[in-house]
């Protein structure tokens, strides 16, 4: 079975801590992110690894020192095990 699962994630922290929390967000298996701006927002994307599920690691996001809260804003899945057709779900938040 294939199966892709990404999900786009908004990380407020602490302005001061920003860039102490994006990297131990990057220590994340499964976890990339992409932007980090002065006032403490981070854009994050969470993929399901072989060891955890995405949807695991995003609630792990929240325990990380300097994060005042995370918003699902994107999510992507795709199973291929369907061999008629690929199911897609898209959701912006």
């Amino acid at each position: 079975m294939s199966r892709y699962n990404v999900c786009g994630v908004l990380v407020h922290a602490r302005g001061e801590k920003a860039g102490n929390v994006a990297e131990l967000l990057r220590e994340m298996p499964g976890t990339e992110v992409h932007t980090v701006t002065d006032d403490g927002r981070l854009v994050v994307t969470v993929e399901d690894t072989d060891e955890q599920l995405a949807i695991d690691t995003i609630g792990k996001l929240a325990d990380v020192a300097g994060v005042i809260s995370t918003s699902l804003v994107y999510h992507e899945f795709d199973d291929d095990d369907n061999d008629d057709e690929t199911t897609v779900a898209v959701t912006a938040c």
